[in-house]
This record gives C-alpha cells, sequence and structure tokens, in this order.
C-alpha cells in the first residue's frame, strides 16, 4: 500500500471517529471500535492524537457490572466557538455557541443604513462579540452570515431590498483572521430546522419575512442550483402582469405573501401604516380586512406550495413565518387542502425554531467546516437573549 493511501485511510478514520464521538458521545474507546469496525490499536492511536488536539477529553468512566471501567470520551466543547449574523433589512442579529452548538447566546442591533459605513458597523460588531466569549483553544473558528437575497462562492450576487458589499465576507475574514462564510438565509433555516428540529434528509424550508425564500435539502445535501438561484420560490411568478416586483419582474409570490406585502395591503386597507403586531391582533380579533388578508395569505401559498409539491415532491415542507408562528393551524389547512387535491401524503409543519433558524443553520455550517465531519448532528439548542 502506498503511503499516500495509508494517509488518506487514517485521515478517514480520523474525521469518522471525531463524528462519532460528536454524535455518539460519550462514548468509549471500545465503543467506537465496535461503532465503527475498527480495530482498537487504531481507535486508541486516533484518540490520543484527539486528546492532544484538545478537540476531544476524558469525562469519566461508565458503570459496569465487573472488570475494568471504560473511559468516557467527549467532544470539548468549550475548546471554541462559532457566530452567526442575520443580516436583516432593519438590523443585525448575532449568535455565539460552542463547538456543539450549545450555549447560544443573542443579541440584537439596529441597522440605519446599508451603506460603506455598514462594514464598519458590522466588524466592530463581531470584534466586540468576540471580546465577551471565555478564553479557548481555538477561539471563535468561523463566523456565518445569512443574507436575504442570492450568494455564490461566498459573494453577494443579488439582494432585493438591500445592498451589501458583494465581497463582504472576504473583506471581514481578512480584517479578523476568522473564516467567514456568506450563505442565503433560507439555505441556512433548512439547515438549521434539519439539525435541530426535523428528522428528514429531503425536505424544504420556506422563510415568509420581508422577502419569500426556499432552502431545499435532497438525500441530506443543500441544492442551490447551477448559480445560487435555486430555491428562490418568492420570484415565481403566480398573477401574469401583476404586481411589479423590485427582481424586474411582475406578479412574483412574494408580492402577496411577504409580510412586507401583508403589511402594505392591510394599511391601505386601514388608511394608516400598520405593524405587524397589529395585523396579528386584528387577525385573532376577526377583523374583517385581516380576514381577507388571512385568505389571500392561503390562497397565493397554496399556489406556490403545489408548485413546489410538483417539481421537488419533497418528504416536509416546514414554513417560517410569523403568521404560521401565530397561526399554526394555518399548516394543517394548507397540508389538508394540498393532500385533497394531491392524492398523496404530504407533510406542512411549523418551524419549530422560528426566528433563530437562520442563526442555528449559521452556527452548524462554521461547526461542521471547523470539525470536516460529513453528518454532523447537534442536541436541540437553548438561546439566551441579552
Amino acid at each position: 500500500m502506498q503511503t499516500g493511501s495509508k494517509e488518506l485511510i487514517r485521515d478517514i478514520n480520523f474525521h469518522l471517529i471525531l463524528e462519532a464521538i460528536i454524535n455518539e458521545g460519550p462514548i468509549s474507546r471500545a465503543g467506537l471500535a465496535k461503532h465503527l469496525g475498527l480495530t482498537k490499536a487504531t481507535v486508541s492511536s486516533i484518540v490520543q492524537e484527539l486528546l492532544d488536539s484538545g478537540l476531544v477529553r476524558e469525562i469519566g468512566s461508565a458503570p459496569v457490572e465487573k472488570g475494568r471501567k471504560p473511559i468516557l470520551l467527549s467532544l470539548d466543547q468549550e475548546a471554541g466557538y462559532a457566530l452567526a449574523v442575520n443580516i436583516e433589512t432593519t438590523g443585525i442579529t448575532v449568535m455565539s455557541a460552542d463547538l456543539l452548538g450549545t450555549g447560544c447566546r443573542l443579541k440584537q442591533y439596529p441597522v440605519r443604513a446599508f451603506d460603506e459605513g455598514f462594514f464598519s458597523f458590522l466588524l466592530e460588531t463581531l470584534k466586540a462579540a468576540i471580546e465577551t466569549l471565555p478564553p479557548s483553544r481555538y477561539g471563535v473558528v468561523g463566523i456565518c452570515l445569512g443574507v436575504h437575497g442570492v450568494s455564490r462562492g461566498n459573494r453577494m450576487i443579488f439582494a432585493p431590498y438591500y445592498s451589501l458589499d458583494k465581497e463582504l465576507a472576504g473583506r471581514l475574514t481578512e480584517s479578523l483572521d476568522i473564516p467567514v462564510y456568506l450563505y442565503n438565509e433560507a439555505n441556512l433555516s433548512v439547515l438549521g430546522e434539519r439539525t435541530f428540529a426535523f428528522n428528514f434528509p429531503d425536505m424544504i424550508n420556506i422563510s415568509i419575512h420581508s422577502g419569500v425564500g426556499m432552502g431545499i435539502l435532497i438525500h441530506d445535501r443543500l441544492y442551490t442550483g447551477a448559480n445560487g438561484f435555486a430555491g428562490e420560490l418568492g420570484h415565481t411568478i403566480v398573477e401574469p402582469d401583476g404586481r411589479p416586483c423590485p427582481c424586474g419582474n411582475h406578479g412574483c409570490l412574494e408580492q402577496y405573501i411577504s409580510e412586507r406585502a401583508l403589511l402594505q395591503d392591510l394599511s391601505e386597507q386601514k388608511g394608516k401604516p400598520v405593524s405587524l403586531d397589529e395585523l396579528i391582533r386584528l387577525s385573532r380579533n376577526e377583523d374583517p380586512d385581516a380576514l381577507r388578508i388571512h385568505e389571500r395569505f392561503l390562497k397565493y401559498m397554496s399556489i406556490g406550495l403545489n408548485n413546489v409539491l410538483n417539481t421537488l415532491n419533497p418528504g416536509l415542507i416546514v414554513i417560517n413565518s410569523s403568521f404560521t408562528t401565530y397561526f399554526p393551524d394555518i399548516t394543517k389547512t394548507l397540508e389538508k387542502s394540498l393532500n385533497n387535491r394531491m392524492g398523496r401524503p404530504l407533510k406542512i409543519r411549523p418551524s419549530h425554531l422560528q426566528d433563530t433558524a437562520i442563526l442555528l443553520g449559521g452556527i452548524y455550517v462554521v461547526l461542521k467546516e471547523f470539525l470536516e465531519v460529513e453528518n454532523l448532528r447537534l442536541k436541540p439548542a437553548v438561546h439566551e437573549e441579552e
């Protein structure tokens, strides 16, 4: 066997063992050998390497009826930290988490304008967030930015509602000397829901906020298309010659079901600006205008979902929207309506993670890149707001 082949096999085994410690731990060396079908010598050698690296620690022994107690191994989750940032149209939210995606902390910051000054603001915000973290062996291992637009190759391609530097991630990487990743927010949402909430390898997450995006997982792989535009559900046309959209087309779904569109419609009917909280309150009180908005949301949402189902046939659709958060029965109504039409079983669920889905997806991206494991499974996260 060539030396290169031996090194490749050892590298594969290294990451398999690390993955098993993360996903199955705490686990003993003997447990690893049995779980992975590796020799005890191979496991012991690689475990020692992991212990020396500071990624793994021994946390005590497992109880046994007789014989020597096996020592249990666990990822040292405090050996480093990940940051995720949700860049919205009105502000940013920063989340920090340890190497197991736990101990999450959130902090929100308003943004006045997305001009050249935004880069300095974001850079200083990230520096301040890093300084609040406890000292650790690896420090901050990466930062993931979630953007409400199209990205490709870590660059911003298109955003309908704000202007961001296309090289934002690269500039931050140079300034902080930390890897910075840039992802579409809907893609991060589906990764967050898959990792922390739903056990479905073929699923879709539809994010409805200022715009409408869709994250697609096929066989546990994020699908973004040839140029990063896959999943732009909000820019599928549902009304030919309909309302104008910033993308340049008319009649896009986003102009009928996004929070921005719903609030604009109700504000016009009421003759005054209406907030999201007011829309929710009026809907609960069965205000006639709000109910019409509600029904129109269901109508156009059904059209969009029908197109998704016939195109991708997912095992699960998760809807992340303020409407489905406050009115979870909406998903049941949509599921029942579409099942009756399609004649095949369909699962539609409201988001379990809601506003944190994007951020937790970003944490997942950073940890997967740093740990270099193929199948990273993290436990449901509990977060604290500052």
